[in-house]
């Protein structure tokens, strides 16, 4: 038999409390900029695997080695073309998307 415990807090509870309900401005800068965290740590990620340095790939991909840093770091919005030159020519990989 699972018992939960009234004084534990889901994630899901800790971000509506913190950021709002999912659909208001707060939450939604939030998911923003989780989001491009996340991409950054994926093409760190794959940039690591590749071994490839952040200075190669700026120079691969016609960048400098300080936007490849903030990008990798989630503190650059980062347009799709750029992710796809990043990606694509930068590093051999393939950019696939899903909308759920």
């Amino acid at each position: 038999m699972e018992t939960k415990n009234k004084h534990l807090t889901s994630f899901d509870e800790h971000l509506e409390k913190r950021y709002g309900k999912i659909g208001t401005e707060k939450r939604t800068e939030f998911e923003i900029k989780a989001k491009a965290f996340a991409i950054g740590e994926i093409i760190k990620e794959e940039r690591r695997l590749a071994h490839v340095t952040q200075q190669q790939l700026a120079d691969k991909t016609g960048t400098k080695k300080s936007f490849i840093s903030r990008i990798e770091n989630g503190h650059s919005d980062i347009q799709l073309s750029t992710l796809y030159r990043l990606v694509e020519l930068g590093l051999g990989k393939r950019v696939a998307f899903s909308i759920q």
